[in-house]
């Protein structure tokens, strides 16, 4: 468990500030017509399983076994099927970009507080 608190902030900053919702808006155009999970989840998951070490997607498993601390976890073959859906379509995939707030700026467009220096 304590391993995964690294992943677990990652995830958790992923939902204050948005760019869960914004990933899986950005990435619906991929998401299969009777799809249970929301491909930005599925990104997001990636993303903590290479944050905890991973390097493929069947390191995946280590999210997946956590389901109180990461949710629900789609399986390998639905994670495979979106990896290969989204590089079908690289140029479109990459060219759909999460709306970035201003330098200094939260989601909320306020300014960060400046700390140190």
């Amino acid at each position: 468990m304590i391993s995964s608190a690294g992943g677990s902030l990652l995830a958790q900053t992923a939902a204050v500030s948005g760019l869960d919702r914004a990933l899986g808006a950005r990435l619906a155009p991929w998401r299969a017509a009777r799809a249970r999970h929301d491909p930005g989840k599925v990104v997001l998951d990636l993303a903590v399983a290479i944050a905890l070490a991973g390097d493929c997607l069947a390191d995946l498993a280590v999210v997946r076994a956590q389901p109180d601390v990461f949710g629900e976890v789609a399986s390998d073959p639905t994670v495979s099927r979106l990896i290969t859906a989204l590089a079908a379509e690289a140029p479109a995939a990459l060219a759909a970009p999460v709306r970035r707030p201003r330098p200094g700026a939260g989601s909320s467009g306020r300014r960060w507080p400046r700390t140190g220096r």
